[in-house]
């Protein structure tokens, strides 16, 4: 192959179909590194709803083939046809196709459900894998909790997805990675599976189904283990101002920095929090970064948050407020653009699930980045 004609082979513009897009995180992550988004999959209506009002909000453009509220089987059924068509369709006009989503994953979580495979949203791991392998976009990813892959007996199942995957022509890259790594002030650990077809990459770039050298680090701005090393700030009585941390360079990994940074206090979901009916006394009594507890964790303005996951009775406080943080204050955490809002009819329940349930932002754009960057350096026509 030319330089020109490899070349032209980068200019190609990968393109996404989304599915268990949620209110957007992850797409809006994928988008921010110039991949369009022409196809949004959401079985929850609110969530839908969310996802499109904040791209509505921020002037984002509507996916090519539309919004579709549905169980992702229907596409494995009665909707094949349809969604066959709109890739191939995406696929004639020159697009690389890639396939994204983290299905709902209680089932293989040591604090959900851990049902696994036999849970409900088990179930639909194996859905997502099977509908890449029946409609074969170019490369996909594939987000899920760290219990799935950390797990003994749910990690059989895993493996078994991806050599599922790399029977139908795909070669695999996973890795454990931390938001941390990428700017989020949150320690928050995903596995992620990243495949690309076979047909489309270089020589010795993939040996048996394994790509050997996916460069994962490449836009990693910490070392989550060096990070946790760091002198953080101990916890200090609620209410008391607390010291800054000795070195600055921390201080982007902060919660007070990602509030100021989104200003949350004037942010449209700022005053979205839950009202204790009662309890104020409970919460009196944790100290600021006593995070130790499984329910009513206050966070520390200094350190960064434990993993944002607001369902099982989990509830975070403020760090030096009488109140549960907002959904505002969530977002931040989550590393969002401070221009994203969530509609104010959206009931705090969904508010705070949909926040939870998101991929971080800065985590979505890394790895939109790196998938992007070996995309250009690894795929050929053949």
């Amino acid at each position: 192959m030319t330089t020109y004609e490899k070349n032209k082979v980068k200019q190609k513009r990968p393109v996404i179909f989304s599915f268990f897009s949620g209110s957007g995180f992850l797409d809006l992550g994928f988008e921010q590194e110039g991949y369009e988004i022409v196809f949004v999959n959401e079985i929850s209506k609110s969530f839908l709803g969310a996802y499109k009002y904040s791209r509505t909000k921020m002037a984002k453009p509507e996916p090519k083939y539309g919004y579709h509220n549905l169980d992702i089987n229907e596409f494995l059924n009665g909707r094949k046809e349809e969604l066959r068509q709109f890739v191939a369709k995406a696929k004639s006009e020159g697009n690389l196709v890639g396939f994204i989503g983290g299905p709902p994953c209680p089932d293989f979580s040591v604090a959900g459900k851990n049902k696994g495979v036999d849970g409900a949203n088990g179930k639909l791991s194996l859905a997502y894998i099977d509908l890449i392998i029946d409609i074969s976009p170019e490369f996909f990813l594939f987000e899920n909790v760290k219990g799935l892959w950390s797990t003994v007996r749910h990690r059989a199942f895993y493996e078994q997805l991806k050599i599922k995957l790399q029977n139908a022509g795909y070669s695999t890259s996973e890795r454990l990675c931390n938001a941390l790594e990428f700017g989020v002030p949150q320690d928050r650990e995903r596995i992620l599976l990243v495949g690309v077809k076979n047909e489309i990459l270089y020589e010795n770039v993939a040996s048996a189904g394994e790509i050997t050298d996916f460069p994962w680090i490449k836009y990693m701005v910490y070392n989550a283990r060096e990070i946790k090393g760091w002198s953080w700030s101990d916890t200090n009585n609620f209410g008391e101002d607390a010291d800054l941390p000795l070195d600055e360079t921390m201080l982007p990994l902060t919660v007070q920095y990602w509030f100021e940074k989104n200003g949350v206090d004037n942010h449209p979901n700022s005053k979205a929090h839950f009202i204790p009916r009662g309890g104020i006394e409970k919460m009196r009594t944790v100290s600021e970064g006593d995070v130790s507890r499984k329910s009513y964790k206050r966070l520390h303005r200094y350190r960064y948050s434990p993993t944002a996951a607001y369902g099982n009775n989990e509830v975070h406080l403020h760090p030096y407020k009488e109140r549960r943080i907002s959904a505002a204050e969530a977002m931040a955490i989550q590393s969002l653009p401070k221009e994203f809002e969530l509609p104010p009819n959206m009931t705090l329940t969904d508010m705070f699930k949909t926040i939870g349930n998101g991929v971080p932002f800065l985590l979505s754009d890394g790895i939109a980045k790196t998938i992007r960057y070996f995309l250009e350096e690894c795929i050929c026509e053949k």
